[in-house]
């Protein structure tokens, strides 16, 4: 059985408010603290977003009362193979060296007309959402959802440009049609008896960004940088935010995302609602010139996002992506 560890510290992963930012205030603290965050754990708090409470509690509530209708509805609407919508049964993820992963979802992401050249291109990763027809409110809560998280995730990369030396819009060239994905996570009570069966076994993310809304019955752990397992409990009216593995290449291992894991120990249903936030497909990621020097050279090659992106869904998912 693994032992439930303690809760992470502020300094650990530290609250920032966006709120004086957003409004027009300075950015200098904001960019301090974040880097000493993505130095360190990979792991933040957000507060003062901009995200209006009534889009999170709306999403939240659509989520479990999707996930209470029998599963043999949902099937109806499975996750296909090209675009990668839809919803996702227990059994699909599964991580090397464990079981799969004790959770189902609902997927959808930048909604793209079957019309668009991206899409007669049959670019991976781009298409059409498809919503259950009998649920016209999921898709109405997650909508709104998801267009909120994406300008936060919008707001973030405008963050971390400064943070790496950049101008502000440098991430933002590559967001005409940028790759973000939400998911609806359900996880059943869990009998956390085996180390090798958990709610999401451990891993890191594969992106840029994560924009993490959890519900009161918490579950998320991370990794520290020296081996240490903490938990991220939930804090009212904060997402959690994390790095995922192409900062690593941006920034020549200087911001590194860090593994982490979800344990039910609850005995309770929990749900959770992570906003995936990468770039357009062909966003060039290559060491920053500010992250490297003579006795510092780059140690990744170069890379398309969507490239990296495809590979990596490969390797825990039991389907193609095409």
């Amino acid at each position: 059985m693994i032992p439930a560890p303690r809760q992470a510290s502020f300094s650990e992963m530290p609250v920032l408010d966006l709120s004086g930012w957003l409004a027009g205030g300075p950015a200098d603290p904001l960019v301090k603290d974040l880097h000493a965050a993505c130095t360190g754990t990979g792991f933040f708090y957000v507060t003062g977003h901009g995200v209006p409470v009534s889009a999170v509690e709306g999403v939240f509530d659509a989520t479990r009362r999707y996930f209470a209708e029998p599963e043999a509805l949902r099937l109806d609407d499975k996750i296909d193979d090209r675009f990668r919508r839809g919803f996702m049964p227990y059994g699909i993820n599964q991580h090397p060296g464990y079981e799969p992963d004790l959770k189902e979802s609902y997927e959808f992401a930048l909604d793209l007309p079957l019309d668009d050249p991206e899409v007669i291109a049959r670019r991976p990763l781009h298409g059409p959402n498809r919503w259950p027809a009998w649920a016209p409110w999921l898709e109405q809560a997650s909508m709104r959802y998801f267009e909120h998280t994406t300008q936060l995730g919008k707001n973030l990369l405008r963050l971390f440009a400064l943070a790496l030396e950049q101008d502000e819009s440098f991430f933002l060239q590559w967001c005409n049609k940028p790759m973000v994905q939400s998911r609806l996570f359900h996880y059943p009570p869990q009998v956390v008896d085996t180390d090798r069966a958990l709610g999401v076994a451990p891993h890191t993310d594969y992106g840029m960004l994560t924009i993490l809304a959890q519900d009161p019955i918490g579950g998320l752990e991370l990794r520290k940088r020296d081996g240490e397992w903490v938990s991220a409990p939930y804090i009212e009216n904060t997402f959690v935010v994390n790095l995922g593995d192409m900062f690593k290449v941006w920034t020549n291992d200087l911001f590194v995302s860090n593994f982490h894991r979800v344990v039910n120990r609850t005995g309770k249903e929990r749900y959770s609602i992570p906003t995936f936030f990468n770039l357009d497909y062909d966003a060039p990621v290559a060491c920053l010139p500010s992250c490297q020097a003579d006795d510092n050279p780059p140690r990744y090659e170069p890379v398309k996002a969507g490239d990296y992106l495809v590979r990596r869904f490969g390797e825990v998912q039991k389907f193609k992506v095409m």
